[in-house]
C-alpha cells in the first residue's frame, strides 16, 4: 500500500476523500431528484456506494501498476483491463446490494429499484474504473519521467565530474617528467639547486593532492601555487623569463576552477620560454569586470622561431573545463599578434561582483 500515490501523503488522501464526497453528492442528487428514490434510501446508498468506491479506487492502483502499457501489447492491456473492469464493477454492485439489503434490511420496493438500475450501475462502474485507472497511469508516467530526469541529471553530473577529473589528470605529467629530468641533471652539476628543486616540487605536488577533489579554489591560493611552479621553472631556465602580476585586491577571494591557470603557464614555458634565446616577460592581470573575473596572461615570443608541436592539451584543456563547468563556450579568448601572445579567461563571478559593489557603497 505504501507505493500507492494516493496514500503517500495527506494531500493526496484529501483529494480521494473530496472525490468520494463529490461522487456521493452527485449520486444522491441523481437517486433522489432524478430517479425519485426515497430520501433515506438515497442518502444511505450514496454513502455506501461512495465508501465502496473509495476502497476500490485505492485497489485500482494495482492493475495500472502491473499491467504495463510499455511492456505489453495493446490487445493484452485492453483485454486485461476489460476483465478487471467487469469484475470490479460487478463487485461494486454486489457490495452495495449486500449492505443495502441483507445488512440494512431494505425491502422489496428498493430491491425492485435496484434490479431495474443494474445496467446503469454496471456502466457507471466501468466508467469509474476507466477514469481512475487512467489517472493512475498519468501519475505513474509523470513520476517515472521525473525519476528519469533526476537519474539523467545525476548521470550527466557524474559524466561531467569524470571528464573534469580526466582533464585535470592531463595537466601535470609532462611538467613533472621535465622537472625530474632537470633534477637528475642538477644532482651532478649543482646539488644545492637540485635539493631546492626537490623541495619546491614536493610542495607543488602537495598542493595538487590537497586540492584535487575541489572544483573551485580561491584565486589567491591558485596564484601561490603558480608562483611555486614558476620558481621550479626558474631553476630550470634561470633568467630566461620574468614574471609580474597586476591583481586588483577585490580578486583575491574570487573563486576560479581548480588548476585552471596551470596549463596557461605551462603553455608559455613550452612555446615561448623553451623556444627563444631572448628573455620572455610574463604578465598576469586580474580584475573584476562586470559579471566576470577577467584573468589576462600575456607574453612576448620570438616570431621567427618554429613552434613546438604538441598534443594541444594545454589551452584546449582550459576551454573544455570552462565549457563543462559553466556550460558556455565563450569564456576564453586567445590572441597572437606582433610578437605578443595573450590568453584571457572570463570567469563568471557574480557573487564577488556583488561583494565589491557592497564594499564600495559602504565606503561612500
Amino acid at each position: 500500500m505504501q507505493d500507492n500515490p494516493i496514500l503517500k501523503n495527506f494531500r493526496n488522501l484529501s483529494v480521494l476523500l473530496l472525490y468520494s464526497f463529490s461522487y456521493a453528492a452527485a449520486s444522491f442528487l441523481i437517486l433522489y431528484f432524478g430517479l425519485k428514490l426515497g430520501l433515506n434510501a438515497s442518502v444511505i446508498e450514496s454513502t455506501v456506494s461512495a465508501l465502496v468506491l473509495c476502497g476500490l479506487t485505492i485497489i485500482w492502483h494495482y492493475p495500472a501498476k502491473y499491467i504495463s502499457i510499455e511492456q505489453n501489447s495493446l490487445l493484452k492491456v485492453l483485454g486485461s483491463h476489460i476483465i478487471t473492469a467487469i469484475v470490479s464493477s460487478g463487485l461494486w454492485i454486489l457490495l452495495i446490494y449486500i449492505f443495502m439489503v441483507p445488512v440494512l434490511g431494505f425491502e422489496e420496493k428498493y430491491q425492485n429499484f435496484f434490479y431495474g438500475t443494474l445496467l446503469w450501475r454496471f456502466l457507471v462502474g466501468l466508467m469509474l474504473y476507466a477514469v481512475v485507472v487512467s489517472f493512475y497511469y498519468l501519475v505513474s508516467y509523470y513520476s517515472e519521467s521525473q525519476e528519469r530526469a533526476v537519474k539523467e541529471s545525476e548521470l550527466k553530473n557524474l559524466i561531467t565530474q569524470a571528464e573534469l577529473k580526466s582533464l585535470k589528470f592531463q595537466i601535470n605529467p609532462h611538467f613533472i617528467f621535465n622537472s625530474l629530468n632537470s633534477m637528475s641533471a642538477l644532482t651532478e652539476i649543482d646539488p644545492k639547486k637540485a635539493k631546492e628543486m626537490i623541495i619546491k616540487l614536493a610542495d607543488f605536488l602537495r598542493y595538487i593532492l590537497a586540492t584535487n577533489e575541489r572544483e573551485k579554489n580561491k584565486l589567491s591560493e591558485e596564484l601561490k601555487n603558480i608562483r611555486l611552479y614558476l620558481d621550479i621553472e626558474k631553476i630550470r631556465f634561470e633568467d630566461k623569463f620574468d614574471y609580474s602580476e597586476e591583481i586588483d585586491e577585490d580578486c583575491d577571494k574570487a573563486e576560479i576552477p581548480n588548476m585552471i591557470l596551470q596549463p596557461l603557464f605551462e603553455n608559455v614555458v613550452k612555446h615561448a620560454v623553451y623556444e627563444t634565446l631572448d628573455k620572455v616577460n610574463l604578465t598576469l592581470k586580474c580584475k573584476l569586470d562586470k559579471d566576470y573575473l577577467r584573468i589576462h596572461l600575456q607574453n612576448n615570443f620570438d616570431e621567427s622561431s618554429k613552434s613546438r608541436k604538441g598534443a594541444g592539451v594545454g589551452l584546449k584543456n582550459i576551454y573544455d573545463r570552462l565549457n563543462l563547468i559553466y556550460h558556455r563556450d565563450d569564456l576564453m579568448e586567445v590572441k597572437k599578434e606582433k610578437g605578443i601572445f595573450s590568453v584571457t579567461l572570463f570567469i563568471p563571478c557574480e557573487e564577488q561582483l556583488e561583494n565589491k559593489l557592497l564594499s564600495a557603497n559602504e565606503k561612500k
